[in-house]
């Protein structure tokens, strides 16, 4: 893709654009100038696991639940899937001339902030806590939504980078809030991924967030847009601001004054679009002198070398030939099946999975969560040509030959389901199914109407955040009375964060992790808890219990927080998750290259009786104590896949960025001293080698 190209022709576009034409191009519902030729665009479109809001899509597992698989290479052709679905919709729309929101080519995803607290609503937006994952995942994203752009002479779509920076919550006051940040938690924790998403995966677009980051309002920071994004990272692409976070400026922020001193400062400080109505006032921004003309056509030149990446004006883009039959089209309802059942972590098995359907009469699916297409989708969704939930599942893998009894049990967050009613109304009828089965799944969690975006969920006592990491009241209720009966029981989890169900271990024989697993989601949680497929996910977040004592959800020092920095015993850690077959570790090796990476190699056996997929996780620790740094650290993993009996050997590179410590100012040294390198299926803590009964390999070497 030749971008001096597209720069130019956009110079050439905006060049003959009158000042206010040039403006009115800026906002995010961009007006039609007909004398050069320039149709309507509305920028807003969201793929954060699907084409989203548009209507019928492929709907992937949401991101967290993507981020479980540890599985860059399916993720890029998961992105790929939905960029090609996105295409679709857009040739379909064009033909009709249908320009309106969500059916562009600008698509506002992923969101590659940290997940840093378990409280906050958006996090299974996100790729989890760590920062190496999110960035290597971030990038496989980002590079399957835009395609080949070293040698496709168009961009497929354009992807987003969001949200720029240190914004992870608290929703109720993310419009007014300034996270405070420090140099090494900005450059350790924070950044990484917006800089490997604008260095390596060429990210076309970066969003700013709502808050301020010490002091600035990231939509208009100096420190962030102007010497980090422009500067240092040399980002040729345009930002974004996110939605009406320019009026935040002047109205709750209060930085600015009026809405024009608003405009004008997030347009000179780069902030090239606004989704928003702000930067209507651009042009009296102009006649009171407080921005320029050049900087204003700056702004107008990047959104329009994005346009013309994409071949909009082309005429003979190959993008334009792809046919609206490929929307959720069997190849990628398959792709979908794969990735739900990549992205399920089982937590706890005490031996009764995987069912033995041919010793089954009966089972009992119960629960809020059990018949619930809310419960496969998450937020930032597309609709399902067909969606499987977890009772479709299981009663189309048993057919005829098992008896399934169904009952709600209870509602998902309401003490009373009738006005008329006692509270409980269905406990009764969920324990005598659970009475009447030979063994209980109960289908328990959250949804993307209690956890989400502040305004968009109807969570309205916590802004779609958590208050904390127990069950509804009503399920925990649900799920004492079915555990009552004693009939052996399955808990089966969707939510897209951390909760905390440590009370129903010893009563319950297995509990399973399902995320918000898309639209097969149903299918992929049978074909698990019968064995046609082993589990493979991994804890992309650390599980704690509820009384673990957090530190306050406003303080965005990491100290505390994630498996990098929390010192306490978790309920599961980060990384952890079990297989219904063995894997051996053995023969590891460490050497340092010349540019001060690593090349890390052992040999990897299934030793078990069934097929299955392993992630092997390399994580680094540096044993001298004199300064502030993560407990350990994940510098690089692999998921593959083995039979049963198959022994593979596995060599892995870590990059010398990997190695080297964040100081205190935030700048990163390769410090002498000894280092010591881990490999296996989790982290060497005390938790998860108490989980899985075996400690990951381990090598020191100097440096």
């Amino acid at each position: 893709m030749d971008n001096n190209k597209f720069r130019k022709q956009a110079e050439e576009l905006v060049g003959k654009m009158t000042l206010a034409e040039a403006a009115s191009q800026l906002l995010h519902h961009s007006p039609a100038i007909e004398r050069l030729g320039i149709p309507d665009y509305n920028w807003w479109s969201e793929g954060l696991h699907g084409v989203a809001r548009a209507g019928i899509a492929t709907v992937f597992p949401q991101a967290v639940g993507m981020a479980s698989a540890f599985d860059p290479k399916f993720l890029q052709e998961e992105a790929d899937i939905i960029s090609t679905e996105a295409r679709a919709k857009y040739n379909a729309a064009r033909e009709y001339n249908d320009t309106d929101i969500y059916k562009g080519l600008t698509y506002w995803s992923p969101n590659i902030n940290i997940f840093r607290d378990p409280r906050w609503g958006r996090g299974h937006e996100t790729y989890g806590e760590d920062p190496y994952l999110t960035k290597t995942l971030g990038c496989a994203f980002i590079r399957g939504l835009q395609g080949d752009t070293e040698n496709e002479e168009y961009m497929k779509i354009a992807a987003c980078a969001k949200h720029f920076a240190v914004h992870s919550g608290p929703e109720a006051i993310r419009h007014e809030f300034d996270a405070k940040a420090t140099e090494k938690d900005l450059f350790e924790t924070y950044l990484p991924a917006f800089e490997a998403a604008v260095k390596e995966a060429k990210v076309e677009t970066v969003m700013g967030a709502y808050n301020r980051t010490n002091g600035e309002p990231c939509c208009a920071s100096e420190r962030l847009l102007v010497k980090l994004l422009r500067g240092e990272w040399e980002f040729k692409g345009h930002v974004v601001s996110d939605c009406w976070a320019v009026r935040d400026f002047h109205e709750n922020h209060h930085v600015t004054h009026t809405p024009a001193e608003s405009a004008a400062l997030a347009v000179s400080k780069g902030c090239d679009l606004n989704c928003g109505c702000t930067y209507e006032a651009l042009l009296d921004a102009y006649q009171e002198g407080l921005i320029s003309e050049e900087e204003i056509r700056t702004a107008a030149i990047h959104v329009f070398t994005t346009r013309f990446k994409l071949g909009e004006f082309a005429g003979d883009c190959e993008y334009d030939k792809i046919p609206y039959s490929v929307v959720a089209c069997r190849k990628h309802r398959d792709a979908a099946l794969k990735a739900a059942e990549e992205s399920m972590v089982l937590l706890m098995n005490k031996g009764i999975l995987p069912l033995d359907k041919g010793s089954l009469k009966s089972i009992a699916v119960i629960g809020p969560n059990a018949y619930s297409d809310k419960a496969l989708y998450g937020n930032y969704n597309g609709f399902s040509a067909e969606w499987i939930t977890n009772l479709d599942g299981i009663r189309q893998y048993v057919g005829e030959d098992v008896r399934i009894y169904y009952s709600v049990g209870s509602d998902i967050v309401q003490d009373k389901e009738d006005p008329l009613a006692r509270e409980g109304k269905y406990y009764s009828e969920a324990k005598m199914c659970a009475k009447m089965s030979d063994v209980v799944v109960v289908c328990v969690g959250l949804n993307g109407d209690l956890e989400g975006e502040e305004g968009d969920t109807g969570n309205a006592f916590a802004s779609g955040d958590k208050l904390d990491l127990l069950l509804p009241k009503t399920q925990r209720r649900l799920l004492d009375e079915v555990l009552s009966v004693g009939k052996p029981t399955i808990i089966v989890i969707n939510s897209g964060s951390s909760l905390d169900l440590s009370e129903y271990e010893d009563r319950a024989e297995a509990i399973l992790q399902a995320w918000y697993p898309g639209e097969r989601g149903g299918e992929a949680l049978a074909r698990i808890l019968f064995g046609e497929v082993s589990p493979s996910g991994k804890l992309p977040l650390t599980f704690y219990h509820n009384s673990d004592a957090l530190p306050d959800f406003t303080d965005y020092h990491m100290k505390g927080r994630t498996y990098r920095y929390f010192e306490g015993t978790p309920w599961y850690p980060f990384g952890y998750g079990l297989s219904y077959t063995e894997f051996g570790y053995d023969d590891l090796s460490v050497e340092v290259t010349e540019d001060k990476g690593l090349s890390i190699s052992f040999d990897l056996e299934n030793k078990g009786n069934m097929d299955g997929a392993e992630i092997t996780q390399i994580y680094l620790t540096y044993d001298q104590d004199a300064f502030e740094k993560p407990i350990r650290t994940l510098v690089a993993f692999s998921r593959n896949e083995l039979k049963s009996g198959e022994k593979k050997h596995i060599t892995l590179s870590v990059g010398p960025k990997e190695l080297m410590s964040v100081m205190e100012d935030g700048s990163r040294k390769l410090l002498e001293g000894r280092y010591t390198v881990y490999a296996g299926s989790s982290q060497p803590d005390p938790r998860s080698v108490e989980l899985t009964g075996r400690k990951p390999l381990e090598k020191a070497f100097f440096i």
